[in-house]
C-alpha cells in the first residue's frame, strides 16, 4: 500500500482559507509514545465478548496462539453472541457483549509484544464499510488488503489531507463510517467549490495506522483525530451521564 504520510497541503473545513502545512521529513525520530496515542484511541468505544469472570471469549490461532475478537460494531458483537446462544447454548449462555476503549485494546496489545504466548486481538470490521472500501480502491486499480478501514479526503494539487476545527487547532480526521466522511466533503464542497474536482477519498487500515503511530517519524500524526461511528457515539451518548447533544449532519 502507498505510503499515506503525505501532509502538504492542507484545506481547512472551517472558514475558506487555504493554507501550507509542510512538514519536514529531515525531523529526529519522534514516533508518537503510548502516553500521546492514548488519547487519540479512549473516544473510541469496542466491543468484546466476555465469559461471566470478564474473561475474554477466545479462539486458537495459528501457533496455537489465543486470539480475541474484537467488534467495531455493538450490533455485531451482539449478533455473534446471538448466533453463538443457537450453536452452542452451553457456551453461549455464559457470554455477554463487553464495551472497552479503544486504548485498552491497544495498550494491552503494545504491552504483550514481546511475549509470544500473550494473548492477540483480532479486529472484526463492519462489513458494510468494508465493501465501500474495497469499491473505493477497486475503482483506483487497487485491492484493499483487509483490516478495519479507515475513511480520509484529501484535495489540492499536492493532495493534503483535509482538516476540521477541533479546539482551536486543524486536526484530520479518519472516519470508520464512510457516510460521515460524505456529510463533511458536502459541506467542504459548498466552502470551497473550486476544490471539489480535486477531492479524493483515501482508505486507510486502523492496524496500519496503529502500527504507524508507534513507528512513524511523521510530525503530522499528530493531528490525526479518530470519528466513532454513528452507532458509536450514541452508545457513548446513551452511557453518558450528561449526554452531549447530537452532532449537526456532517460536522464531527
Amino acid at each position: 500500500m502507498k505510503s499515506w504520510l503525505r501532509l502538504g497541503i492542507t484545506a481547512s473545513l472551517i472558514g475558506t482559507t487555504l493554507f501550507g502545512s509542510m512538514i519536514s521529513h529531515n525531523l529526529p525520530a519522534i514516533a508518537l509514545p503510548l502516553e500521546q496515542i492514548m488519547p487519540k484511541l479512549e473516544p473510541i468505544p469496542v466491543f468484546t465478548v466476555a465469559d461471566e469472570t470478564g474473561a475474554p471469549l477466545v479462539a486458537t490461532g495459528e501457533n496455537n496462539t489465543q486470539v480475541a475478537g474484537v467488534f467495531i460494531s455493538q450490533t455485531d458483537a451482539q449478533n455473534f453472541v446471538q448466533k453463538l446462544q443457537q450453536e452452542n447454548p452451553d457456551l453461549g449462555n455464559k457470554v455477554r457483549v463487553v464495551p472497552v476503549s479503544l486504548s485498552k485494546i491497544y495498550e494491552l496489545a503494545v504491552n504483550s509484544q514481546s511475549n509470544p504466548n500473550a494473548l492477540q486481538f483480532a479486529y472484526v470490521p463492519i462489513e458494510a464499510q468494508v465493501q465501500k472500501a474495497q469499491e473505493l480502491m477497486s475503482a483506483s486499480g487497487e485491492e484493499f488488503q483487509g483490516g478495519v478501514p479507515l475513511f480520509v479526503a484529501t484535495t489540492g494539487e499536492e493532495q493534503g489531507y483535509l482538516t476540521i476545527q477541533k479546539d482551536n487547532e486543524q486536526v484530520i480526521p479518519f472516519f470508520f463510517e464512510k457516510q460521515q466522511l460524505d456529510n463533511m466533503l458536502t459541506n467542504f464542497k459548498q466552502e470551497q467549490p473550486e476544490l471539489a474536482e480535486k477531492v479524493k477519498v483515501e482508505v486507510i487500515p486502523l492496524e496500519v495506522m496503529l502500527s504507524t503511530l508507534q513507528t512513524s517519524d511523521d510530525e503530522g500524526l499528530n493531528k490525526i483525530v479518530l470519528i466513532p461511528t454513528t452507532e458509536a457515539i450514541e452508545f457513548i451518548r446513551s452511557t453518558s451521564p450528561n449526554p452531549a447533544p447530537a452532532p449537526t449532519d456532517g460536522q464531527p
